[in-house]
């Protein structure tokens, strides 16, 4: 339970730094000097931190030529651009100019780069307008910074936390299983109620009314996409027998985008199942069956399950984990049955890949749940984490069983939070039952993640019950159906949901 209580970032690596204001200041300065050596991860790590540590969220375009060189060169040598003619215009849709801009680019890298396309050129994006180069001179990353046809160039395979944590002897084995885990675990009595046909009501959903909304709605109709680690092929209740006890006339579909590899051009994919045990738990807190076999129940019984499988952990913290996501985030965003996206993952900078997919997503109609955070208490300073912190996105975190509101001891608040569950006990510090990895077996789990994940069943049930309603509309709702509501907190947004006053 303690393993599952740390899921997502920022996590156990993530040290205070020693940068000086100054050093931050110095950022300003775009100029870049010929013959100037390249930062090594550890300075490029401090420059990230300092701009978390005084509170500023951190983009690349915010750094130097040096800086980003550096971190590109750090990172295979591999860059990702995305271009068009304003920070709105980032769908291929939109215009048809894209491939002559897009060709123009690369025209002007292989130039700088003395390669040709085909060498220089990893990806493109089917729907973004976005594509992956290898660059390896400052010079062509001037020329593309001051291009006023490009929105943004990253570092495409920079790998924060594994140079992070480079000088902790366990550090790999940590960072390489972030908020995974196999385990299971025996139920206390205390933290579940059972019902027809035998399902396990968790604790959680009475303080949020939710079996009391169960008799205005149960999810039919509403396609949720989890974007996640995948689900796991042994547990039944999330595969053939998702449709058991009560839960009937429904579908569960699962697709992969994570490339397992280190190398950028892999595309072969490693499947739809988890290898982790954290998207199984997500999935299960929403959607699992009112089952018949004593087993915990999801907030949206009856909702169909869409699973992506986009990244081996919940720290996305490389290339391939990256591009699952944005692979992820586009193909639910060309979805009709899917009305809601939700991802307990993230990451403690913005990446621009993911940005565009989430804003695809959001134009198309879909409704957006992010977790606000999850780590050990002395990273907290880092506040809401991305892509919680878009406006196109409804951020969430968790709270203890208590009258007045405290933080989780692992959760991350701040202004950008829209909803808060309520997620921990009071005494025992128990978290929310769900389906375990295994087929007959639960877990516990906790955080901003499961937090996530119940905000997104509450979204479905509210949207059951009103199936022509507006993304616009169903987050009204729930704002309207809150405890804060009309004013919003500064730490826990609109706070608790009463699921039942959301769809009556």
């Amino acid at each position: 339970m303690v393993k599952k209580s740390l899921f997502i970032l920022v996590s156990f690596f993530l040290i205070l730094v020693s940068c000086s204001q100054d050093e931050n200041l110095n950022e300003t300065n775009d100029s870049f000097q010929m013959n100037q050596e390249p930062l090594t991860a550890r300075q490029v790590n401090d420059i990230i931190n300092s701009f978390n540590s005084n509170g500023t969220k951190f983009y690349w375009k915010n750094v130097t030529i040096h800086t980003l060189w550096s971190a590109i060169k750090i990172g295979n040598n591999l860059a990702t651009v995305g271009y068009g003619t304003s920070s709105t215009d980032f769908e291929k849709s939109n215009t048809s100019t894209h491939q002559t801009q897009q060709q123009n680019l690369l025209q002007l890298i292989s130039k700088s780069e003395e390669k040709s396309i085909s060498e220089i050129l990893v990806y493109q994006s089917e729907h973004l307008k976005l594509f992956d180069v290898k660059i390896t001179k400052p010079q062509t990353l001037e020329l593309l910074r001051k291009n006023k046809n490009v929105r943004y160039v990253e570092p495409a395979d920079y790998k924060y936390f594994s140079y992070e944590n480079s000088g902790n002897s366990d550090g790999y084995q940590v960072f390489s299983s972030s908020g995974c885990g196999y385990s299971s675990a025996t139920l206390s009595s205390l933290d579940f109620t059972t019902v027809t046909p035998n399902a396990r009501v968790p604790w959680s959903f009475y303080k949020h009314n939710i079996p009391a909304a169960w008799n205005l709605a149960t999810g039919s109709g509403v396609g949720i996409g989890i974007v996640d680690t995948g689900l796991s092929p042994q547990q039944s209740l999330m595969n053939g027998s998702f449709n058991s006890g009560l839960s009937s006339g429904r579908y569960v579909q699962k697709y992969g985008t994570y490339v397992d590899s280190i190398w950028p051009w892999s595309t072969t994919t490693d499947g739809v199942n988890d290898l982790c045990s954290h998207g199984t738990s997500m999935a299960s807190v929403a959607t699992a069956p009112r089952n018949s076999v004593g087993l915990p129940v999801g907030v949206a019984y009856n909702s169909n399950l869409i699973s992506y499988r986009a990244s081996s952990d919940v720290v996305l913290n490389g290339y391939h984990e990256q591009r699952g996501v944005e692979q992820a985030f586009t193909a639910l965003g060309n979805r009709t049955d899917v009305k809601i996206i939700s991802m307990s993952m993230g990451h403690i900078f913005s990446v621009g890949r993911i940005e565009d997919g989430v804003r695809y997503a959001n134009n198309r109609g879909k409704l957006i749940f992010c977790a606000g955070g999850t780590s050990t208490s002395f990273t907290n300073f880092v506040g809401v984490i991305f892509p919680a912190w878009m406006p196109e996105t409804v951020a969430v975190t968790g709270i203890k069983e208590a009258s007045t509101y405290q933080k989780c001891d692992v959760c991350h608040t701040g202004s950008e939070i829209d909803f808060t569950i309520m997620m921990q006990r009071a005494g025992s510090n128990n978290t929310v039952p769900v389906l375990s990895y295994y087929n007959n077996q639960a877990d516990y789990v906790g955080g901003s993640s499961v937090a996530t994940a119940t905000t997104a069943g509450i979204a479905a049930l509210v949207w059951a019950k009103n199936p022509t309603w507006t993304k616009s509309q169903v987050l009204t709702k729930m704002k309207q159906a809150s405890q804060f509501y009309p004013t919003k907190n500064s730490q826990f947004g609109h706070g608790i949901i009463n699921a039942l006053t959301a769809v009556q």
